[in-house]
């Protein structure tokens, strides 16, 4: 079963993997603790190569795929083994399933993916804690997760119960959510924001779905009266993917908001995917205060819409954080260029930036972000295109974002307040 996940990964069974150079400007970062963080796997079985480019997989959708190759899809599991970085745990949004029409799918296809994808993590990182959380693709039909139990909750809390405990196993049977302490003094929190997502017509005028708020609140609130702090990983946040749309909804995104602004000296980061891009934030208080670190991981898979001029190349990442108060230190991301890889039929992982090396900044907490992000609304600011770059991961050098392209992004980086972020959308276009 895993020799069968690892095949369709790849496409072919015998690859070398590269391991990605590393400068010695970060060598005094080594020894620091690190995290794996990875997102949308989406599996999909149906992938070849083939000389008729609109055939390539059930997920393209009939769109010409640009340049297919054995790499459509990736090793990144036996590159993150070799490199071995000695990580502390394994966190993963997980998107398992392809993106195609709900007739191809069943609840047993979604299952079964989960259950290979799962066994696969298993035999990679057989002594890794692994920490998962649901994505809009890992329910059928996709995007319609529901707010009380189902077979696909029960059976992903079955599978990943040797990484759980009892309390978090229940709570992910019931909703899709859990949370667990995973080192002393240090609670993770696996959100469901699939609840909230704008396309999910299950939970339309539900107040709390799942009651995932109060539990939230109610957690968090435990954190606080016992000294904890708190990571929280979430498949969809409050990113806009057209103006004035966001991908959850308005209502919802300001409760999210509220909350974390409420316990924004609790939560030690926010970790997300979904988008398949690389991108920042910083949670703003009333004041403007930065409180909060935001980060949204390129995913392994790349993905094209019809309208957009870019892609992305696939991307994993690791977090570096201090061992004594878990305070976020560095990012180091890795990418595979998937132009060179099919031509030279062969994997070679990259590091692609140090995220302080890169923007000269000393860490990755709100008040380094936030004077990053002042940054780049400089007008014709190189700091910005070099996000932009690493925004596609690398995707395309000569492509650059201005106008309305920049003013979405950058808006996107303050403001997470719905009205507050429309407000920089509107001040721009004047």
């Amino acid at each position: 079963m895993a020799l069968l996940v690892l095949l369709l990964f790849c496409q072919v069974s015998i690859l070398q993997v590269y391991a990605a150079p590393f400068n010695n400007a970060f060598k005094h970062l080594k020894s620091a603790p690190k995290f794996w963080h990875i997102s949308d796997l989406h599996l999909d079985p149906t992938y070849h190569v083939t000389e008729d480019h609109t055939k390539v997989c059930f997920s393209s959708k009939g769109i010409p795929a640009l340049d297919p190759g054995v790499f459509g899809d990736f090793l990144s599991f036996s590159y993150m083994k070799q490199a071995d970085l000695q990580p502390d745990c394994f966190v993963i949004l997980l998107d398992s399933l392809p993106h195609v029409p709900k007739e191809e799918l069943s609840t047993d296809v979604v299952i079964n993916v989960i259950a290979n994808m799962t066994h696969t993590i298993r035999q990679f990182f057989p002594q890794l804690p692994v920490y998962p959380a649901l994505g809009n693709h890992d329910y059928w039909p996709q995007d319609q997760l529901p707010a009380s139990a189902n077979a696909i909750y029960d059976a992903v809390a079955k599978l990943w119960s040797p990484w759980l405990n009892p309390e978090a196993v229940a709570t992910l049977q019931k909703g899709g959510f859990y949370s667990l302490v995973i080192k002393p003094g240090l609670r993770l929190v696996s959100l469901n924001t699939n609840l909230y997502y704008s396309p999910n017509q299950v939970t339309v005028n539900m107040t709390d779905p799942a009651g995932q708020f109060q539990w939230l609140q109610g957690t968090l609130e435990l954190s606080r009266q016992k000294m904890e702090m708190v990571s929280l990983c979430n498949c969809s946040r409050s990113l806009p993917y057209a103006i004035n749309t966001t991908a959850v909804r308005e209502s919802y995104n300001e409760q999210l908001v509220k909350i974390f602004r409420n316990y924004s000296d609790v939560v030690q980061g926010q970790f997300y995917g979904h988008t398949h891009r690389d991108r920042i934030m910083v949670l703003l208080d009333h004041q403007g205060k930065p409180v909060n670190s935001i980060f949204v991981t390129p995913a392994v898979t790349p993905i094209k819409s019809l309208l957009e001029p870019f892609s992305n190349n696939p991307g994993v990442r690791a977090y570096l954080y201090h061992p004594e108060d878990y305070a976020l230190l560095d990012i180091w991301q890795f990418y595979l260029n998937l132009t060179e890889a099919n031509l030279e039929q062969r994997s070679k992982w990259k590091l692609e930036y140090i995220m302080t090396e890169a923007f000269d900044i000393d860490d990755i907490q709100p008040h380094s972000l936030h004077e990053l992000a002042l940054r780049f609304e400089q007008p014709q600011s190189k700091v910005f295109d070099k996000y932009f770059n690493n925004f596609m991961v690398s995707y395309k050098l000569n492509l650059t974002c201005e106008g309305s392209c920049k003013t979405i992004q950058v808006c996107a980086l303050h403001f997470l307040d719905q009205e507050i972020y429309s407000q920089c959308i509107a001040k721009a276009d004047r």
